[in-house]
């Protein structure tokens, strides 16, 4: 028997419990004598700044090894371009719910109407989408998907090089498709990337031990730097994105299962890792390689589990995609006072349908809903209004998004017969008739 102490969700729950006490303990130490951050709260901050670090790190080679390597396993599947067909269907069909429950809400709650004029705590987002940008950013600048930045401070000026996500993602599925066409001479390629994979994969093992620290120095340094004054003020709209996305967990997920003569609660049994480092993580990609093991153990064909998973997740975002960017833009339109139309509101379905894979598997949501105030024509300086809480929002968006990411794998298998129901039940349990 497993003791409660040693079980990984135990040690993640308990984690956060640390991280809130933490985090209110750091927040009634005030600041420093200068404004700046007391010795807690800047522990707290470097310390889940780490672990954010580390799991970004790992997503490039992990991203690229991933969709390679999947793309590649659809030769061993005998209907592979059915169930690509049917995975992109499926991603298409559950963000349409989705983004139809965030227009709902948002009609119906209406966040921002009254803080007009308010000053909100925030700043302005370091990076903007638009449908010009969202295709240009496809085309991959250099082979490795590099990008420079540059940041002028009093000190200077620095620059940094990092991957765009969305252009190494074009660039790993051409690989991936030109060893299909190349055939056996493409073998010690895929397995020098096969080999790569499971190297990554162990190496993010090591970090995701470390999930239980990450999550209490994440949690305790939104508590001690936001408090509870950003909530009060953007409260509403807090509460709206959460109920959508609690919406979408456990109630449209559930039917959709149920539709698909599968039991949610033996879904949920399993997939509650994956969803709950989703949470801790912010991280689609970072939790990759455990949403296509929960998947696995759900009894989802290994070969399309390894194409699945990795696509969905670098595309797959019913949260970050489409719950928050239509409940921000009515938001952000109710702020400024602005009238949205029938038309309006078909665009942001669009949106989150098509463009979903703006988001990219990374933590936070800015290009996708900048993407949205853009096709509306919503001032973009409006996604600066919500920066303040975007790090609690993302952890619920992130697990939803990772829910979903699992859901499809499972409801496509099913439905094409790929799927072991007596490892989705368990050996005790049988599957309804």
């Amino acid at each position: 028997m497993v003791l409660p102490y040693r079980s990984f969700g135990f040690q993640v729950l308990a984690g956060m419990a640390v991280g809130l006490a933490l985090g209110l303990v750091a927040r009634s130490m005030g600041t420093g004598p200068e404004g700046d951050l007391n010795w807690l709260a800047t522990t707290l901050k470097t310390t889940g700044s780490i672990f954010v670090s580390l799991l970004k790190a790992v997503v490039p080679p992990l991203v690229f090894a991933a969709i390679v390597a999947s793309i590649a396993n659809l030769r061993a599947l005998d209907n592979a371009a059915r169930l690509a067909g049917q995975t992109l269907l499926w991603f298409a069909f559950t963000a349409l719910i989705a983004v139809v429950i965030g227009i709902v809400i948002g009609l119906i709650v209406q966040p921002g109407t009254g803080l007009h004029g308010q000053v909100l705590a925030g700043g302005k987002p370091d990076s903007f989408g638009g449908w010009l940008d969202f295709l240009k950013g496809l085309v991959p600048g250099n082979s490795l998907a590099l990008s420079a930045s540059t940041k002028v401070a009093d000190s200077g000026a620095t620059t940094t090089l990092s991957f765009n996500i969305l252009q190494l993602l074009v660039i790993s599925i051409a690989v991936g498709l030109a060893t299909l066409k190349v055939g056996e001479k493409a073998e010690p390629f895929l397995a020098f990337v096969r080999s790569l994979l499971a190297v990554i994969r162990a190496i993010l093992g090591w970090i995701i031990r470390l999930t239980p620290i990450g999550s209490a120095a994440l949690i305790g340094s939104a508590i001690a730097t936001y408090g509870w004054s950003a909530l009060a003020q953007l409260g509403t709209f807090a509460g709206a994105v959460y109920l959508g996305l609690a919406l979408v967990l456990l109630l449209v997920y559930p039917v959709l299962l149920a539709a698909n003569g599968l039991k949610p609660l033996s879904f949920f049994a399993k997939a509650w890792p994956a969803i709950q480092l989703g949470f801790v993580s912010r991280s689609s990609v970072g939790t990759m390689p455990v949403t296509e093991t929960v998947a696995e153990r759900l009894g989802v064909d290994k070969g399309y589990a390894a194409f699945a998973i990795p696509l969905a997740s670098t595309t797959k975002m019913d949260g970050c995609a489409s719950i928050y960017p239509a409940l921000a833009a009515i938001f952000i339109a109710n702020f400024y006072g602005i009238t949205l139309h029938a038309a309006d509101y078909g665009l942001i379905v669009f949106v989150s349908v098509v463009g979903s894979a703006a988001t990219a598997g990374l933590t936070g949501a800015i290009v996708m809903l900048t993407l949205t105030l853009s096709t509306l024509g919503l001032p973009l300086e409006g996604a600066g209004l919500l920066l303040a809480i975007d790090p609690i929002l993302d952890m619920g968006r992130t697990a939803v998004n990772v829910a979903g990411q699992v859901l499809v794998a499972t409801i496509v298998a099913k439905r094409e017969g790929i799927l072991d129901e007596r490892a989705f039940y368990g050996e005790a349990e049988l599957a309804p008739a």
